[in-house]
């Protein structure tokens, strides 16, 4: 017997939402995702509150703390990348949904926002110093949304290319 059939893995149908979540539905989301979390920062004894907001079509989660929390432990943007994917996790696993849910904790979505932003405006100016395309490095559908919004602002067009993890913004001017 071949090893895939000793152990065979049985994998649950995620179903992508054909019509745009209702409201409804996202604060549904939200209170699966926040009971998630409610778990998780339990289980590692920090501090928190958390606070279910529906946003641009997406379920929105904020946790936040006073100063003197150890919220601050796990408030890594890239952690918090990370936690918010096992949370989408748990959610889809519990809703049979798709999820694009958002968090936050401890202010980490505007630190990476900054950040991003500070990137996007150099790639403007490379665009515009240079009167060709540049490409930037591959980033997340949320990012990626967030950058096209600045690069149009700036007066710019831009295009996402590639796949999976590999998808990209190339910023060009505008013709």
């Amino acid at each position: 017997m071949s090893e895939e059939n000793e152990n065979p893995v049985v994998e649950e149908e995620i179903t992508e939402a054909k019509e745009p979540a209702t409201v409804k539905d996202l604060e549904e989301e939200g209170e699966v995702a926040a009971d998630y979390l409610e778990e998780l920062l339990d289980i590692f004894d920090l501090d928190g509150d958390i606070n279910i907001d529906v946003r641009q079509g997406r379920a929105y989660l904020e946790v936040t703390a006073d100063e003197e929390s150890n919220l601050r432990l796990i408030s890594n943007p890239e952690t918090v990348e990370s936690l918010q994917e096992l949370t989408r996790i748990a959610v889809q696993t519990k809703t049979q949904s798709f999820s694009r849910l958002i968090l936050d904790i401890a202010g980490s979505r505007q630190a990476k926002l900054d950040s991003l932003a500070k990137i996007v405006n150099r790639i403007i100016a490379k665009v515009k110093e240079s009167n060709a395309p540049v490409a930037m490095k591959p980033m997340s559908s949320y990012e990626r949304k967030i950058a096209h919004d600045l690069i149009a602002e700036a007066g710019l067009i831009s295009e996402s290319e590639g796949e999976g993890k590999e998808r990209h913004i190339v910023a060009k001017p505008a013709e």
